[in-house]
């Protein structure tokens, strides 16, 4: 095993350290690349990861738009080499952004989704048929959710991307709504695009791992109702993304973005609970139905994810035993009825 990150800034360097194939894959890039929705959960490290693995270089730019709410996330930005523009993407801005050969669209809207469903349909329904609209001309690679699909048994492997959707819930409604209108858009002006349905990629300061971890460490009782997850490193899920450009194609292509494996939460609970020293807690039953994703598609054209997901479980718990930080932001993973 890796030694685990100790600090923030070791965290950074581990998930954003390009492997030969994102090298290789950035190298081919063929000029400017924008990130909508740079300062959300996944931009910044996925600005990073591409800064460090050459696409900032040869007069090329990394270019992240946001609204910057955290002027330290835009100031550390700015200091590794990445472009950052100021906006509000429902606001018409769009239009006076900067040309680019690749568009990342990562900008959604989750957590108070349920009090605010009106902004919820108007940052994951309307803006990415805009975004489209606007870089017809580009590679888009789209980030949407693997809760546009429903529940499936978690004795299969999860949803394929042939299974039909059921999503459950606003935000998963509003998810699926971008998703059709992003491909109506793409297909009615010939763009490049790849819908990537993301299912919880996980870090040391947040995720699936970092919320069961920190209630197995301070007592609390690990909720079992949805007893079954996929995770991936986010780390692997920033390289993924760096290497989907040429799975952009017209018509569009979308894949699910997971992990390979189906991970039982109460035996997560447990092994946390033997690496702390803690008795886990446990509330509620399994249900035989959960919200789980097959990568078999993703892996056949990009491999396997590189980071085994016991390898990060003895990550998060050493980083949990040292008071590791946290970014505060609970996943809610375990909600049945799509509130978040």
């Amino acid at each position: 095993m890796a030694h685990p990150p100790r600090t923030e800034e070791e965290l950074l360097e581990v998930m954003t350290r390009p492997t030969t194939a994102v090298r290789d894959a950035v190298s081919k890039y063929r000029g400017d690349v924008v990130l909508l929705g740079a300062g959300g959960k996944m931009g910044p490290s996925l600005a990073e990861l591409l800064v460090r693995a050459g696409a900032a270089e040869g007069g090329r730019r990394v270019i992240g738009v946001a609204r910057f709410s955290d002027a330290a996330a835009r100031a550390r930005l700015d200091h590794l080499g990445v472009t950052t523009v100021r906006a509000d993407l429902l606001d018409g801005s769009l239009a006076a952004l900067p040309e680019a050969a690749h568009v990342f669209l990562l900008a959604g809207f989750k957590f108070g989704a349920h009090g605010d469903p009106c902004a919820t349909w108007a940052v994951n329904g309307l803006l990415p048929a805009r975004a489209v609209e606007r870089y017809g001309g580009a590679e888009i690679c789209y980030v949407s959710s693997g809760n546009v699909y429903a529940f499936t048994s978690v004795d299969g492997r999860g949803a394929s991307e042939s299974d039909p959707t059921g999503p459950v819930g606003e935000y998963a409604q509003s998810r699926l709504g971008g998703e059709r209108l992003a491909e109506h858009a793409a297909r009615t002006s010939g763009a490049r695009l790849f819908t990537a349905r993301l299912f919880y990629a996980t870090e040391l300061r947040y995720g699936i791992l970092h919320d069961i971890a920190w209630r197995v460490w301070s007592g609390e009782p690990v909720e079992l109702d949805m007893g079954h997850v996929n995770q991936i490193w986010q780390g692997d899920a920033n390289a993924y993304l760096a290497r989907s450009f040429p799975l952009c194609t017209s018509p569009p292509t979308t894949l699910n973005l997971t992990g390979s494996e189906v991970l039982s939460v109460r035996r997560l609970a447990e092994r946390f609970g033997e690496l702390l020293h803690r008795e886990p807690r446990f509330v509620g039953h399994e249900s035989e139905t959960a919200l789980l994703g097959d990568n078999s598609a993703l892996r056949e054209r990009l491999g396997p994810p590189d980071t085994p997901i016991d390898t990060v479980v003895e990550w998060m718990a050493r980083w949990v035993e040292a008071g590791g930080a946290s970014l505060g932001k609970p996943t809610r993973y375990e909600s049945r009825t799509g509130a978040f």
